[in-house]
């Protein structure tokens, strides 16, 4: 028998993420350990009069091909997937990790091309609603340097809450940011500007990730100065980068360092000239999660951090922008302590962890 929090979430991800109705072509993409979460998802398409198509991931193969793919194969845009893209009206992506380590050694120059060869599919499945979870599993729990069960109860109680009643909160912390002329982010190592005259916000109550819980915006590409760094670690690709410091002048990276994983960085911000550039800045605001899991989807929602993505903006008419690049890597601030806080306008907005809303 399927767990009831499963069949609870996979109905939240149905009935509220993506809103399936019939007659919609719904992509349900999963690997083996989300594959659980992949069939009540199924189901529930099935009895909405949806047509949903499964994808299943064999994560473990992404080695043998960085490993052993030419140039050719690299640059290679994924014809299939392309054509699901355009296919579907409404995307579900279930992964869980089963190794997060597992490309730590490819090159992180390869990794980079397929991002590029894959950007037109992001961008088609950005245009529709989509809808990302993390489903618990070993590899995420070593991760996080807790036990499985834990991880399940920390997952489920961040994703099984009120998203309707939380997106009404959201709305306020929007409308505080809303076409903010100077955001101010002060902490360690930390003073940086932004602006987002003409701009609005977006916020992510349970329709874009799950768990969610953020409210993100897309600053004027040429506008940001100072110097951000980022204490929260980084797991992508395999990859832990730790420790990053960033520099701004006129919106452009032009100093970069980290004290772990500073391969990974330079090819990142190397992929082509957006990644250089913010497509976002976020404030998290679930404070169910308590602390981080070297899991950036968990991580960036964390209540009391911001977060800042390298590389793409999203194109929404709220929280959207135009910087693009293949890449959107968020990198996470914790603002716990004394002499952090972020200033609207010259307002706090948020101080020593707390929103002010």
């Amino acid at each position: 028998m399927v767990d009831k929090k499963v069949s609870k979430l996979a109905s939240i991800l149905t009935d509220y993420s993506v809103n399936v109705k019939k007659g919609d072509k719904v992509l349900i993409s999963a690997n083996q350990d989300a594959w659980i979460l992949a069939k009540e998802v199924y189901k529930l398409c099935l009895k909405k009069g949806a047509f949903p198509h499964t994808v299943y991931s064999q994560g473990d193969l992404d080695y043998f091909f960085y490993k052993n793919a030419s140039q050719a194969q690299l640059q290679k845009k994924p014809e299939i997937s392309l054509f699901l893209a355009n296919w579907a009206d409404k995307f579900i992506r279930l992964y869980s990790a089963n190794n997060s380590r597992s490309l730590s050694n490819i090159d992180p120059k390869k990794l980079m091309i397929t991002a590029k060869s894959s950007e037109p599919i992001k961008k088609i499945m950005l245009k529709k609603p989509w809808i990302l979870t993390e489903f618990p599993s070993q590899s995420m729990a070593q991760s996080a340097g807790i036990s499985l069960d834990e991880l399940e109860d920390i997952y489920f109680k961040a994703c099984l809450q009120d998203w309707s009643k939380i997106g009404k909160t959201l709305t306020k912390l929007k409308a505080k940011l809303d076409n903010a002329k100077k955001i101010e982010v002060i902490g360690e190592k930390t003073h940086l500007t932004l602006s987002f005259t003409d701009r609005t916000f977006q916020k992510a109550d349970g329709k874009y990730n799950m768990p969610d819980g953020e409210v993100f915006g897309a600053p004027l590409d040429d506008k940001t100065e100072g110097q951000v760094y980022f204490d929260l670690p980084s797991l992508r690709s395999g990859n832990i980068v730790e420790g990053v410091t960033l520099e701004f002048s006129k919106g452009k990276v032009v100093k970069a360092s980290a004290k772990k994983g500073n391969k990974y960085l330079d090819a990142a911000l190397n992929t082509d000239k957006g990644a250089k550039r913010l497509g976002e800045f976020a404030i998290g605001t679930n404070y169910g999660i308590k602390k981080p899991m070297l899991n950036t989807l968990f991580d960036e929602k964390i209540g009391g951090t911001i977060h800042m993505a390298l590389g793409s903006a999203y194109q929404d008419k709220d929280g959207g922008g135009i910087n693009k690049s293949a890449i959107h890597w968020d990198l996470v601030k914790s603002m716990t302590s004394k002499e952090s806080k972020v200033l609207v306008n010259g307002k706090p907005i948020l101080a020593n962890g707390k929103l002010l809303v």
